[in-house]
């Protein structure tokens, strides 16, 4: 029996969850989180074998999944964690399986496929959506071409209004550390603008 561990700040979502896993003979929902930080608790305790985590929480959350899943998977013995998310930008998944997560499928997965990537991350196989791997074999094939976490990171900031002295305040770096990370991903991708730079990373996938 593989026991399980909802993590996802909407009741429906979670019930709806719980409906397609309990119809599995080999699943067992043993505990259900509303916020990342109870997530993280009850993840602590023994029983649990796989988390299925979300990436967004409410406001009643100081943590992301992200986050809660690098907790998680920073103790001795823990359980897998498998993110059920929406969101499928690099922006999305790459701090997340780096964070520890064994899987990564979106919310509109077919309930088969679901259920296989449960029993796969429970054996310790990487499950991933068929999006997420596709970017990340194009990460691997052409390297070079590929933005890091910290400019992903850093255009999004962009993406969402911030201007460079406030992505230096709000990820603690100087604004030359902010213009040369700028300076590399416009050569990445090829544009010589921030809207551009923007437009071009929302059509392959980088950020939301």
């Amino acid at each position: 029996m593989i026991r399980l561990l909802i993590a996802d700040d909407h009741p429906v979502v979670r019930a709806g969850l719980r409906a397609v896993l309990e119809s599995e003979p080999d699943f067992a929902i043993v505990a259900e989180a509303a916020t990342a930080e109870r997530a993280v608790e009850l993840a602590a305790e023994p029983g649990v074998d796989v988390v299925l985590m979300d990436l967004q929480f409410g406001p009643g959350s100081t943590m992301n999944g992200a986050q809660a899943t690098a907790a998680i998977t920073a103790r001795a013995g823990a359980p897998r964690v498998l993110v059920v998310t929406t969101y499928d930008s690099d922006a999305d998944t790459l701090p997340a399986l780096e964070a520890g997560a064994t899987g990564y499928l979106l919310k509109d997965a077919p309930p088969e496929e679901l259920a296989q990537a449960v029993r796969a991350a429970a054996a310790g196989r990487s499950a991933l959506a068929p999006s997420v791997a596709d970017r990340l074999l194009e990460r691997m094939r052409t390297p070079a071409a590929a933005l890091s976490a910290r400019e992903t990171e850093v255009l999004g900031l962009v993406a969402d209004g911030l201007t460079n002295q406030r992505i230096s305040q709000h990820l603690h770096l100087s604004q030359a550390t902010v213009k040369s990370h700028l300076v590399h991903i416009y050569t990445k991708l090829g544009v010589d603008s921030r809207t551009a730079a923007v437009r071009e990373a929302r059509g392959r996938g980088l950020i939301r």
